[in-house]
C-alpha cells in the first residue's frame, strides 16, 4: 500500500480515542488539523512533545487549527499517561483528543510506521510522523522524524502559517521565513495582477537572469 502523502486524501477512519470514538472527517470538519503520532506511552520524547503541544494549544486554535494525537497504547495508558504528561509541562492540559491503535492497523493506514522501531513483542512502532490536514480532508505538509529525534513545535507553528498564507492570497514562503516577513509572490501572478492584488506594493528582486520572478510583498 502506497503511504499517505501531500495531496492525498485523509482516509475516513473510525478511530477510538480517549474522547470516545470518532470519524476522522467529522473531527477534521472545516477546520486545518494536525494529526501527530508517538512511539509510545509513558516515554521519554513523547511525553516532552504531546506537553509541549498542550502549551501551543491555544496558539493552534487561534488559527483555527485542530490537534490530534495518536499512540498504540489503548485508551486507559493514554489517561493514565496525561496525568504525567500535565504534571511535566507546569499546568497545560491536554485537551486535544489521543488515539489508540493497540493493534497497529492505524499507523499503517496513516504512513506513520516506523521500519527500525520495533517494541517487545515484534511489532512496529509508530514514527514521529506528523500530518497538517486540510478543511477539504487533503494532506497539505507531511513531517517524518525518527523515534529519537523530538519535533520543533514553533516550526509545527510556522508551517501552518505559511499553508495559510499560501491559500489565501497565492503567495509563498522563502526560505527561514517567519511569520510577519515579507512573502514571494506566486509566478502564476502577472505584475498586472499582482498590482491589483497588492495594492500596497511590492519588490522585484535584480538578478543577473534579468527575470523578475522574485518578487516580495507583506500580507
Amino acid at each position: 500500500m502506497p503511504g499517505l502523502t501531500i495531496g492525498d486524501d485523509l482516509p475516513n477512519l473510525q478511530v477510538e480515542t480517549n474522547h470516545g470514538k470518532m470519524k476522522l472527517h467529522d473531527y477534521v470538519g472545516d477546520s486545518y488539523t494536525i494529526l501527530f503520532s508517538h512511539p509510545g506511552d509513558f516515554t521519554p520524547v513523547c511525553t516532552t512533545e504531546l506537553a509541549m503541544m498542550a502549551a501551543y494549544a491555544n496558539k493552534f486554535a487561534e488559527r483555527g487549527v485542530k490537534l490530534l494525537g495518536l499512540s498504540c497504547d489503548d485508551v486507559q495508558s493514554h489517561n493514565e499517561w496525561i496525568k504525567d504528561i500535565e504534571a511535566y509541562n507546569k499546568g497545560h492540559k491536554v485537551t486535544y483528543p489521543i488515539i489508540a491503535d493497540p493493534n497497529r492497523e492505524l499507523i499503517k493506514q496513516l504512513n506513520m510506521v516506523d521500519p527500525d522501531e520495533i517494541d517487545s513483542s515484534g511489532y512496529n512502532l509508530p514514527s514521529r510522523a506528523l500530518h497538517i490536514v486540510g478543511p477539504d480532508k487533503k494532506i497539505k505538509l507531511s513531517f517524518l522524524y525518527p523515534a529519537s529525534t523530538g519535533r520543533n513545535m514553533d516550526e509545527v507553528l510556522r508551517v501552518v502559517e505559511s499553508l495559510q498564507k499560501a491559500a489565501k492570497y497565492k503567495v509563498a514562503t522563502p526560505a527561514n521565513w517567519k511569520p510577519g516577513e515579507p512573502v514571494v509572490i506566486a509566478p502564476a501572478v502577472s505584475n498586472e495582477e499582482a498590482k491589483e492584488m497588492f495594492p500596497q506594493g511590492f519588490d522585484t528582486a535584480n538578478l543577473p537572469s534579468g527575470k523578475g520572478y522574485l518578487r516580495f510583498t507583506n500580507v
